[in-house]
């Protein structure tokens, strides 16, 4: 009895220490496109639309297109100097450098051992994380010498999405959620509670299940719910903690803090 009454005391305390996050809305702004890669700290925006991949500084709108590969599944923009396309289709990346001038271009099909890939992500240096769907395992691939850096060991679900930085990359599957340093190393697995999509900021993650966004503080397992009350969230992604949100017509701009 002596311990419920103090635990009962003590739960005041508990859920006033709890952390919560703020998202203060700050603009808005019609942007008609297919998807929104990145915007950086200079208010840069990537983005692709039919096939091709734009960068758009103010006025200026520097595109790239390349009529064999068609389609751009995926791109990233976390490093502008070494911006990467994915086009799954063929099985190939092709890296940009900040004017959108084509300086690798890596066809999985004809280097060995064969990579069957399916997601990618930028690395550190001339890395980029590659998803091997035939071994199911994360590498780390080095694309200027063909040569793979890191192995992770292999994953029982089914890969959802992939995001990283220089020093670690995360893995959503349907099961869990994987966290690995750049040695291929596993730092953290945790259970997927619904998440079907990720975005990275300085370490914190941002997941999205249903319609709705839940913050997940780094060095942490306790998810934070953003609140975002009617918003139809189509795609998002987050800059030094600024949040975006893209509804299909309008880019909504939100400064996400912790209280």
């Amino acid at each position: 009895m002596k311990q419920l009454i103090l635990l009962l005391l003590c739960l005041p305390h508990i859920v006033h220490a709890q952390e919560s996050i703020e998202a203060k809305f700050m603009a808005s702004t019609e942007i008609p496109l297919q998807s929104i890669v990145g915007i950086d700290n200079f208010g840069i925006i990537y983005l692709i639309d039919n096939a091709v991949f734009h960068k758009i500084d103010k006025e200026k709108d520097v595109t790239y297109s390349n009529v064999q590969l068609g389609q751009i599944t995926s791109a990233n923009a976390f490093n502008s100097l070494k911006i990467n396309l994915f086009y799954k289709n063929f099985n190939t990346v092709v890296i940009l450098d900040n004017r959108l001038a084509e300086i690798y271009k890596i066809d999985f099909n004809t280097i060995q051992p064969y990579k069957n890939v399916s997601h990618i992500s930028t690395g550190y240096d001339n890395t980029l994380w590659v998803f091997n769907t035939d071994l199911q395992q994360l590498e780390l691939f080095d694309y200027k010498i063909n040569k793979t850096r890191a192995v992770t060991m292999p994953v029982q679900s089914n890969v959802l999405d992939i995001q990283s930085n220089f020093n670690f990359c995360w893995l959503l599957t349907e099961k869990h959620i994987y966290k690995y340093n750049y040695f291929g190393s596993i730092i953290s697995k945790i259970p997927n509670e619904g998440f079907s999509e990720i975005a990275e900021d300085n370490g914190n993650v941002i997941l999205k299940r249903g319609n709705n966004l839940l913050y997940l503080p780094k060095n942490s397992e306790i998810y934070l719910t953003i609140p975002l009350v009617g918003l139809l969230i189509n795609q998002f992604l987050v800059t030094n903690e600024t949040l975006y949100i893209y509804d299909s017509k309008k880019l909504h701009q939100y400064q996400l803090k912790i209280k």
